[in-house]
């Protein structure tokens, strides 16, 4: 076996490890309302700690037409990792749905990190493409503009224009010039 089989091997095996590590299999009822009211409480967290450090965040997110949320993605590697959370999806406010994302990671890993991370849905096309799908993969199946905030403070109006817009939010603000290209979101069955 050559050293990028090799390599590319590791990079999934560890990303299904991860992926094993943070997933709840289907347990009983009581256990998924449980899992559901603990990803809301945390969703609820997130979009308020995006609101009141990201100017313009919240006037935009009153013009999406659903919001998915991931209150915390969980990124952990050495040199070759992933990352996996749990979110909802929320229209009209209320929850339409619980996801999981994934995403394989290579290049200077070490050790393990935290994030949130936001998609507003801008469009319902856009809205509706994401939710018909079996398994969606941003760059792929849908175009995903990373949040960017001008010197003005305020969102990027070009980036506001887009049918889904991201925001990603570590402990030290929100990320700016990153691809979220790759990143894979399935649904969650509980």
């Amino acid at each position: 076996m050559n050293r990028r089989s090799f390599t590319t091997l590791l990079g999934v095996a560890a990303l299904a490890s991860l992926n094993a590590a943070c997933t709840t299999s289907s347990g009983s009822a009581s256990d998924n309302a449980s899992k559901r009211k603990e990803i809301d409480a945390g969703a609820d967290g997130a979009l308020n700690r995006l609101y009141s450090s990201v100017n313009g965040s919240q006037a935009l997110a009153s013009k999406a037409t659903g919001i998915l949320v991931f209150p915390k993605i969980i990124a952990a590697g050495l040199g070759i990792g992933g990352e996996y959370g749990e979110g909802v999806l929320r229209t009209a406010g209320q929850p339409a749905g619980y996801y999981r994302t994934s995403t394989a990671a290579f290049g200077l890993i070490a050790g393990a990190q935290s994030k949130m991370m936001v998609m507003m849905f801008m469009t319902p096309e856009a809205l509706q493409k994401f939710q018909q799908s079996k398994g969606w993969t941003a760059g792929v199946d849908g175009s995903v503009a990373v949040a960017q905030v001008g010197a003005n403070g305020l969102i990027d109006t070009n980036t506001a224009r887009a049918p889904i817009v991201a925001f990603v939010v570590t402990n030290a603000g929100l990320m700016a010039n990153l691809s979220l290209e790759g990143t894979k979101i399935s649904k969650l069955d509980i």
